[in-house]
């Protein structure tokens, strides 16, 4: 199965928001798993090529609605800040959903929930000092899921090419007593065909090479029967295993 690394975009308006992101990303097992959380590859790229990111290689996408910035004389105007904050918030949800892919943005709306979830895109408000982490956790767990779901797919093909073999092999198996009649009656014609007498040399070999290719074709389905009953008594050992197993787990618990 595939093991690609994972790869996390940034579209980060400013370099403190991508570092602050990178730095802070846990290391370790995640909570349901054991095994080593791996690294993903972080891309950094400017906001403004947030606007087509369709077809873009990538697993997870996360960006930040930038604070609001001062005129050129020092003084906030708040209605022109609101307009701006929110034209460039929407922007950026259209932008992530339509790439359809996991998304993650940081705003400092504080009149909005702490998170809200629009289809694939997650929204998370900045809690001074806590959000990077909080978006290193909630973006490892998108990436365990995603990973997750990727293996149970391909576990998926491998397992209906499986059924599709196995069925293909059972119906061989299921098949080998008709065909071994029908080859036992070729058989038997071929040999009686080399018996009559005055028949030309090349009928006779005729006949030889249908009689050998005959006991070619017996000696496969043969083989197919000997598999069956092979692949029988490996499963019958395996249960007896397994049930014998459980048996010892048991009894060790009841002794402890």
């Amino acid at each position: 199965m595939s093991r690609k690394r994972p790869t996390v975009l940034i579209l980060a308006s400013s370099p403190a928001f991508a570092r602050d992101i990178t730095a802070a990303w846990p290391q370790g097992p995640t909570p349901r798993s054991a095994v080593h959380s791996e690294r993903p590859e972080f891309i950094v790229l400017d906001q403004d090529f947030s606007r087509d990111l369709e077809g873009s290689e990538y697993d997870l996408a996360i960006a930040d609605v930038p604070c609001d910035q001062k005129n050129a004389h020092g003084k906030d105007s708040q209605t022109l800040r609101q307009a701006q904050r929110k034209d460039r918030h929407q922007a950026l949800q259209q932008a992530l959903a339509d790439a359809r892919k996991p998304a993650i943005i940081i705003h400092s709306d504080r009149s909005l929930d702490f998170y809200q979830i629009h289809g694939s895109v997650l929204e998370l408000r900045r809690e001074p000092g806590l959000w990077p982490a909080i978006v290193g956790l909630v973006g490892r767990e998108i990436l365990r899921r995603i990973r997750a779901d990727s293996r149970a797919r391909e576990a998926g093909t491998v397992c209906a090419a499986a059924q599709a073999e196995a069925a293909l092999g059972r119906y061989m198996v299921e098949m080998c007593t008709n065909v071994n009649n029908i080859l036992t009656s070729v058989l038997g014609n071929a040999e009686l065909m080399m018996l009559e007498p005055g028949l030309p040399a090349n009928v006779l070999a005729q006949a030889d090479t249908i009689r050998n290719m005959a006991l070619r074709l017996h000696e496969v389905f043969q083989r197919f029967s000997s598999i069956e009953k092979e692949l029988r008594i490996e499963q019958e050992v395996s249960a007896a295993a397994g049930e014998s197993g459980k048996k010892t787990a048991h009894a060790a618990a009841g002794r402890n």
